[in-house]
C-alpha cells in the first residue's frame, strides 16, 4: 500500500486505485460484490413484477387506495376483512406496478399509481371492492382512488357501484332461487377468474329467450 503525505487530519492518505498488488486492485476486489449485489436487487424486482403481473391478469377487480397515515395494525384489519372475503391486499412499488400492468386488462390503473397506494383484489369481480368500499368507510385514511373490473376502469363511484352488486356466491344463490337450475351449473357458467356480472345476466336472459 503506498502511503500519501499527511492530510489536514494528520492522517496518511491512501491512494484509493493503489493496493499492495498494483492499481485497481481495490477496484477489482469491490467490483465483483457489487456486481452480485445488484444481479440479486434486479432478480427480486423482476420476480415482483411476475407476481403482480399474475394479480392482475387473474382479478375480477381491483382497487387502487391511499393508505398514508394508515397504522400497521389498521392495515392488518384491512388484510384479515380481504383475505375472508376471499381477497388480498399488496403494497408495491408504483414503478414496478406499472411495468406489471403492461398488456393487461386492468391496464388502466396505471395512471392511478401515485404517492402511497395499496392493491386490493379478488377473483370474485365484487368482493374486494366490497370489503374496500366498506373499510373506507370505516377509516378515512384509507382513501379509495378507483380501480378496473377485467377491462372496465373505474372512478371512485365506479367502485362503489361494483361493492353494491351482489358477490359471486349472492348472485348463484338468486340465480338458483329465480330459475330453480343446479348451483354447480351455476357455478360453472361464471367460474372464470374475471367474469363480468353483466355478461353473465346476458348469458342468462338469452338462454331463457331460446
Amino acid at each position: 500500500m503506498i502511503a500519501r503525505p499527511l492530510g489536514d487530519h494528520g492522517s496518511a492518505r491512501l491512494d484509493p486505485d493503489v493496493g499492495t498488488n498494483g492499481p485497481g486492485e481495490l477496484s477489482r476486489r469491490v467490483s465483483p460484490s457489487h456486481t452480485w449485489s445488484e444481479t440479486v436487487d434486479r432478480a427480486q424486482k423482476e420476480k415482483v413484477v411476475e407476481e403482480l403481473g399474475q394479480i392482475f391478469e387473474s382479478s375480477g377487480v381491483v382497487v387502487v387506495a391511499h393508505y398514508e397515515g394508515m397504522t400497521v395494525a389498521q392495515m392488518q384489519d384491512l388484510r384479515a376483512d380481504m383475505r375472508a372475503a376471499g381477497g388480498s391486499v399488496r403494497v408495491a412499488k408504483n414503478r414496478l406496478a406499472k411495468i406489471a400492468l403492461e398488456d393487461k386488462p386492468c391496464a388502466s390503473i396505471g395512471s392511478l399509481l401515485t404517492g402511497m397506494t395499496v392493491l386490493a383484489y379478488s377473483e370474485d369481480p365484487v368482493a374486494a371492492a366490497k370489503v374496500a368500499d366498506a373499510y373506507a368507510k370505516k377509516n378515512d385514511k384509507f382513501e379509495i382512488l378507483g380501480g378496473a373490473m377485467g377491462n372496465t376502469a373505474l372512478d371512485p363511484a365506479g367502485v362503489k357501484a361494483v361493492a353494491s352488486m351482489p358477490s359471486r356466491e349472492e348472485l348463484i344463490a338468486q340465480i338458483v332461487s329465480c330459475i330453480g337450475a343446479p348451483a354447480s351449473n351455476i357455478a360453472g357458467a361464471i367460474g372464470a377468474p374475471a367474469s363480468n356480472i353483466a355478461g353473465i345476466l346476458s348469458t342468462l336472459e338469452e338462454r331463457e329467450a331460446a
